[in-house]
């Protein structure tokens, strides 16, 4: 896929599942969204950029740790989401953070910060190296840097998820989604940058949902195939639905579904 045909697929289809994200992801990713968190251990006074900030869930808390006398700058290429972020600032009177619509691969602005923050974001993007490397221009020196991703496609039960939409639909909704996963690539990919001191976590996390229609819910409709779904019409619905719910079968219990995830965590420091 294009570059900018894949910005519009990701663009779109994140405003389509805005509505739907957090009731589905929320409570899902917070072991990973709390990680990301206490590995940029930021402080008050910090200024802070979170790209691909979606709905703010690593957005508000780190708001919070930086205090009044620091500054967030939030941005994500979902103008939907870019909104909602806006509106959940407002209504909570925060004025230390400022959201607005950015690319991950050109970030564009003349400010630079103290701590450059992506969570679960790089996978979509066309050209994750260069997202890195926007991200290493825009901290001062010394500056540091907390990037997660999905890990290993084989440690994740939901992974199927891909292949089953992409087998009714024209789709490639994220080519490459499970790449910076593999053992070490996020780590070279910002020591290729510039970055010096990088560590990286695996982070083994069950996601939890406690019906079938939770974890279909997530799938379709929360998540970044929510634009080829809408294109669905009810029978290849019922059959994606039937072929998700298979795939993921062997990780039911008494619960609802307990299926496996992985993510990874790597933090760096800009010298």
């Amino acid at each position: 896929m294009k570059p900018r045909l894949q910005r519009y697929v990701q663009r779109q289809g994140w405003d389509r599942a805005s509505s739907s994200y957090e009731q589905y992801w929320r409570q899902q990713l917070l072991p990973a969204i709390d990680l990301v968190i206490e590995t940029a251990d930021v402080q008050p006074g910090e200024d802070v950029i979170d790209v691909a900030c979606g709905t703010g869930l690593v957005t508000l808390p780190v708001a919070a740790g930086v205090g009044p006398d620091g500054r967030v700058l939030a941005t994500d290429l979902s103008p939907k989401m870019v909104a909602d972020l806006h509106g959940t600032v407002t209504a909570a009177g925060l004025t230390n953070v400022e959201v607005a619509c950015g690319d991950a691969e050109d970030i564009g602005t003349d400010r630079t910060f103290d701590v450059a923050l992506c969570s679960l974001g790089l996978m979509y993007v066309p050209d994750p190296p260069a997202a890195v490397q926007q991200l290493y221009k825009v901290l001062r020196p010394g500056g540091r840097t907390v990037i997660s991703v999905w890990g290993e496609r084989s440690n994740c039960g939901w992974a199927e998820l891909f292949p089953i939409v992409a087998a009714r639909i024209s789709s490639d909704v994220c080519p490459m989604f499970f790449a910076l996963g593999a053992p070490a690539a996020l780590s070279e990919t910002l020591t290729q940058a510039g970055f010096v001191d990088v560590h990286e976590t695996r982070l083994q996390a069950d996601i939890e949902y406690a019906s079938a229609d939770e974890a279909l819910g997530a799938a379709f409709l929360g998540g970044p195939v929510a634009l080829a779904y809408s294109r669905f019409d009810e029978a290849t619905r019922e059959s994606a639905h039937e072929a998700y719910l298979d795939s993921i079968a062997g990780f039911a219990d008494s619960a609802g579904y307990r299926v496996p995830g992985e993510f990874v965590i790597a933090s760096a420091r800009r010298p």
